[in-house]
């Protein structure tokens, strides 16, 4: 997904779209280490959009602070 899909949720909707994440990369690495993995560039857009989310989460959370 593109930063700004991320950047128009709310905090709820991040939470879950990183759990949802969070279990696919399980998956992801089960597959990987059984050597059915389908698409190996799945595993860098996954780790890719968790890191997304949680820098998102990380401003926002700064940004109440400050205020």
């Amino acid at each position: 997904m593109a930063k700004s899909d991320f950047v128009s949720q709310s905090d709820d909707q991040l939470s879950e779209n990183l759990g949802q994440l969070k279990r696919e990369q399980f998956n992801l690495r089960f597959q990987a280490a059984t050597n059915q993995l389908e698409k190996p560039s799945r595993v860098k857009e996954v780790r890719r959009d968790i890191a997304r989310i949680k820098t998102l989460q990380a401003q926002r959370t700064s940004a109440a602070a400050a205020k």
